[in-house]
């Protein structure tokens, strides 16, 4: 019997500890088969190219997109959302839902276990509803709550396994209860939306214990570190630093400056860090009027806003517009952050944060082929997912 031939790819790989100048990504069925310098590969292989091949990309953290948006969108329309994040590299995603009263939450929830079931997406993302008013940002502040198992408990049923990731608050009330049962469902618990206090925030994080723990958004949605009240910002890069967290970074420009993406590679590393979009139903898509659960949003000039008549400008800002290619992109071109770096941010750590990482998140032999292709511009040429091409540029 004739064995099965490899589908090969040749160009500057990013693997998960280097950058191979030119070097064999190779695949049969769904699965890497060999990946090395081209000069070790012994089977025939395309002239040496400028693409840069990357592992497929994963999203931790995203609303939608195409003009979809996870938390309000029909059954019918949430592929698209899907479609237009995968056209972009990214091969895995949550779908993340936002606050919103508890029957639609639920309601919602059940949706997007659908998607998960058909594997579109990788599970669902809870952002809320047991999250500080005072740092609410685009959450409804109508909508938030005390910690309640029992909601929960009706969430996690409505999404039939696909809850694979919550945002709590460490100060909300209850917050030990909904801790104790995000662990006994495999959850992973994220830290945001929070106005807790240095110590507060430390033991949020210690009374979560031992297992994967995310920063929801870093600097985003809690209080700015201040020498004299370092908030959750110190106690998150300190637990990250320790090993103990990964930190969310929507290093878009525009959620934060380009030298805060660095200082935080620069003091954790890519290894302790997730590039997320936060992307709501505007990406893709022209300026204009949205909706992100509850509330109106505004996108002017690609920045997506609360809609508010006095002071546009300075109103909340409300999810991204961008995809975690753009973010990986401006790390590398803006942030000066290692190419290495940056990709680990954008696939194998928040892999290995939703216990994928086994599976994919890197270039390897016996990982899932996952694989993106860019030109020398950051653009992608072919997206791969599982061996198959779901997007080919001529």
């Amino acid at each position: 019997m004739t064995a099965p031939t490899a589908t090969t790819l040749r160009g500057r790989v990013v693997t998960r500890d280097e950058v191979i100048e030119d070097g064999v990504v190779a695949w049969i069925g769904d699965r890497i088969s060999w990946v090395g310098p081209a000069r070790e590969w012994l089977g025939g292989v395309a002239p040496q190219s400028d693409s840069i091949i990357l592992p497929g990309l994963v999203d931790l953290h995203c609303h939608g997109g195409a003009g979809v948006s996870f938390p309000d969108s029909p059954s019918a329309d949430l592929r698209t959302a899907v479609q237009h994040h995968r056209s972009r590299g990214t091969t895995t995603m949550l779908a993340s839902l936002v606050s919103a009263p508890a029957e639609r939450l639920v309601a919602q929830t059940s949706l997007l276990g659908d998607l998960y079931e058909s594997g579109d997406v990788a599970g669902v993302h809870v952002e809320g509803p047991f999250l500080s008013v005072a740092r609410c940002g685009a959450q409804d502040p109508a909508s938030l709550r005390t910690g309640d198992p029992g909601l929960l408990r009706d969430i996690l049923d409505a999404g039939r396994g696909s809850v694979r990731s919550m945002t709590l608050a460490p100060e909300v009330d209850g917050f030990a209860a909904v801790a104790e049962m995000l662990r006994e469902n495999d959850v992973l618990p994220s830290v945001g939306h929070t106005d807790a206090d240095a110590l507060t925030t430390r033991r949020g994080i210690e009374l979560l214990g031992h297992g994967p723990i995310t920063a929801t958004h870093l600097f985003n949605g809690m209080p700015t570190w201040h020498h004299r009240a370092p908030g959750p910002v110190s106690e998150c890069l300190a637990a990250a630093a320790r090993g103990d967290m990964v930190l969310e970074l929507i290093g878009d420009g525009v959620h934060l400056a380009d030298e805060t993406v660095r200082a935080v590679f620069d003091l954790v590393g890519g290894a302790r860090i997730a590039l997320v979009s936060d992307a709501m139903a505007a990406a893709g898509m022209a300026d204009g009027r949205y909706r992100l659960g509850p509330l109106d949003v505004t996108v002017h000039d690609s920045i997506a806003r609360l809609s508010r008549e006095t002071d546009p400008e300075t109103a909340p800002i409300a999810g991204g517009t961008a995809t975690v290619l753009d973010l990986v992109r401006r790390a590398v071109q803006n942030a000066g952050v290692p190419l290495v770096e940056a990709v680990r941010a954008g696939s194998s750590t928040p892999a290995t944060s939703i216990g994928l990482g086994s599976d994919i998140g890197c270039l390897e032999q016996g990982m899932r082929a996952d694989v993106l292709v860019l030109d020398a511009a950051f653009e992608p040429r072919q997206v791969i997912r599982g061996g198959t091409a779901t997007r080919e540029d001529s």
